[in-house]
């Protein structure tokens, strides 16, 4: 699975932007993403990774999720790792 082409696809979708226009460096306050987006791309993401983000009301999303990249960062941290 391309993690980096999954979370490009979710935030493309979720912002309406041409998933080319992303790459691991986007910002997404570039992209004109506030709060309530990020919390949206958070669920979305969840659930097609079937992962939960460790998160409390104190924890500020949108300086973890700086760049595209970042949050394939954290989304490759929160998988399980394979045997392989």
């Amino acid at each position: 699975m391309d993690i980096l082409y999954e979370i490009r696809k979710i935030i493309a979708e979720e912002m309406r932007v041409p998933i080319e226009k992303l790459d691991a460096q986007s910002r997404l306050t570039d992209l004109g993403v506030e709060s309530v987006d990020v919390i949206e791309i958070v669920f979305k993401i969840e659930e097609r990774f079937d992962i939960e983000f460790p998160l409390n009301a104190n924890d500020d999303i949108a300086v973890q999720f700086e760049t595209v990249g970042s949050v394939v960062n954290k989304v490759q941290s929160l998988l399980p790792k394979s045997d392989s």
